[in-house]
């Protein structure tokens, strides 16, 4: 229904804001992702919105980027996660960090967020996977995809994660399945 607020930033109090519109002072959710990035008040600003209706309340959310809001959108699709938790792990993970965290399956990553248990985030890990493909970042200079992949045939040789990841983050820019596994195995070997 609202899909974007363009107006002056009235006041900041996270996470809420007030954005006047034309006269019109619309209070607005934020996540912190979001927050950090705004301008200072009484300057212009532009956000992307959702608008959820409950029975109990009307309530309007805002992100900086049309990515986010989708992540906020494909979160609150999950069972049990509202928009108050979709906000918070969106405060405590940006875009790039939580699709890094679902390819490599980091449910420690996802449990220091407030409000995130140990069954949630194992929850979040999997309806997420495959759903924040686009948002991927790169790693160690190519797709997390193969990072991913690399994990996993790690741990299927044996490795934890906690052995794996750090081993796979030291690896040089631009390698292919083949050469990341093989690497991390030497580098693994070392200790």
């Amino acid at each position: 229904m609202i899909g974007r607020l363009t107006g002056t930033l009235l006041e900041k109090h996270p996470p809420q804001i007030l954005v006047d519109v034309h006269g019109v002072g619309y209070e607005v959710d934020v996540p912190m992702s979001t927050f950090y990035n705004l301008p200072a008040t009484g300057e212009k600003v532009a956000l992307f919105t959702h608008f959820s209706v409950r029975e109990d309340a009307q309530q309007l959310y805002g992100f900086g980027t049309a990515k986010e809001r989708e992540v906020f959108r494909t979160l609150i699709k999950i069972s049990g996660v509202g928009p108050k938790l979709a906000l918070s792990v969106l405060s405590g993970l940006n875009v790039d960090e939580l699709a890094q965290a679902v390819a490599m399956q980091e449910t420690g990553r996802l449990v220091k967020i407030p409000g995130v248990g140990k069954k949630t985030a194992e929850r979040l890990l999997l309806e997420l996977k495959g759903k924040l493909a686009d948002a991927l970042p790169t790693v160690a200079g190519g797709p997390v995809s193969v990072a991913s992949d690399a994990l996993n045939a790690l741990m299927a040789l044996g490795y934890s994660d906690k052995e794996a990841l750090p081993a796979l983050k030291q690896l040089p820019e631009g390698l292919n399945l083949e050469e990341s596994i093989r690497q991390a195995l030497k580098l693994l070997a070392k200790k």
